[in-house]
């Protein structure tokens, strides 16, 4: 079922009971599902006018579908009982030591979200909203002893793997919703109140990439003519060599550079001016899905080699003809940030762009961070 629903990579400690509760109510729904719709399929045939044509009015004489009706009763009761009620109270009510965990505060405002770390002292400094800023939207109190230290970031979620994070959420504006898909975490963020949600991160970001990672296929190539009604339909294709002004030599568009609209109008542009004839595109087929916040996931070499692409490095269009030219027709890419913090509440027209950074990382690299934070605050 878990390959059937597919569920994203789990990363989470608390991830695998939920995915089984979730695995568990579906087989429940299909059998319900099934065997209510089986019986409406028999009850229309059974009980049809053609072999009825005079109306029973003493109704069901059996007492079947009532031990049905109480079987499925029970079977809810044993759910919520046995299985939802206590994962549940394990969410809400069985927090970690805060001395064991990694305490954050996440605000969220339309459409960033502020996170802060009380810094080496462990205490969060004070906030005051009269010193609500853009250049300080927590309104943090840097007079306060304690906010000496704080580090703040936006759209930034930096944490250690395999320790408890308790993270305080809360909202400035409108109702938001703080959504880690790959830790099953999802909790809406109300302005006025603060929300704890809990978990133990179980894979690193780069770990989660790696098990993401996929091939991407270099596909045909074509030689088209600008001029042609149909260029436009090679959106999915890059250029594999410069186009030339024949008059003057002067390099109009580089190759690597995408299809769309704003090239052919480019193209007609300079012919119009200079009445000059350019060589035909030559293109390759690559979806722009590759190169679209994807990095590579091997590390990619020319013949004579010179490093294309180390592994990790982001991909662009530009890197594309180095690929043709070397050989080079499969590339196996992951996404550049695959653990996002997302927004799943619609919280305004900018809602779409709500995405926030977050990392994974070992405690080294954790520490790391937050001293080199620490680096930048004034002493």
């Amino acid at each position: 079922m878990f390959d059937f629903l597919s569920f994203p990579v789990v990363a989470s400690a608390h991830g695998p009971e939920i995915d089984s509760m979730t695995s568990m109510m579906h087989w429940a729904m299909l059998i319900l599902f099934v065997g209510w719709g089986s019986f409406f399929l028999f009850t229309i045939t059974r009980f049809r006018s053609s072999k009825n044509p005079k109306a029973d009015y003493m109704g069901l004489r059996s007492h079947a579908s009532n031990f049905v009706e109480g079987a499925v009763a029970v079977f809810e009761v044993v759910v919520l009982v046995g299985l939802a009620f206590p994962l549940w109270a394990k969410r809400v009510n069985a927090f970690p030591s805060e001395k064991e965990a990694v305490i954050v505060r996440v605000v969220g405002e339309q459409f960033n979200w502020n996170v802060h770390y009380s810094g080496g002292d462990g205490v969060f400094g004070r906030t005051d909203i009269s010193l609500v800023s853009a250049e300080n939207p927590l309104g943090l109190d840097r007079s306060d002893a304690n906010a000496k230290d704080d580090i703040t970031t936006i759209n930034q979620l930096h944490l250690p793997v395999n320790k408890p994070v308790i993270v305080r959420l809360s909202s400035k504006d409108v109702i938001h919703s703080f959504s880690l898909p790959f830790f099953r975490v999802k909790q809406d963020a109300i302005p006025g109140d603060i929300f704890p949600v809990w978990f133990v991160p179980t894979k690193t970001t780069a770990e989660i990439r790696e098990a993401l990672r996929y091939t991407y296929k270099l596909g045909k190539t074509v030689e088209v003519d600008f001029k042609s009604d149909d260029f436009l339909d090679y959106l999915d294709y890059v250029t594999l060599n410069d186009i030339v002004n024949e008059k003057d030599g002067s390099v109009v568009i580089s190759k690597g550079t995408r299809v769309l609209p704003y090239i052919k109008e480019q193209l007609s542009q300079a012919v119009t001016e200079s009445g000059a004839e350019f060589n035909k595109v030559k293109l390759v087929e690559t979806p722009i899905a590759m190169t679209f916040e994807k990095v590579a996931a091997e590390t990619y070499s020319a013949k004579d080699g010179s490093v294309i692409a180390n592994k990790g490095d982001l991909l662009s269009d530009a890197l594309v003809p180095m690929f043709f030219e070397n050989g080079i027709t499969e590339v196996v890419v992951g996404l550049a940030t695959p653990t996002e913090i997302a927004c799943a509440q619609l919280c305004g027209l900018g809602h779409y762009r709500m995405r926030g950074t977050m990392i994974v990382e070992t405690q080294e690299e954790f520490d790391a961070w937050l001293k080199s934070e620490a680096s930048y605050l004034q002493p």
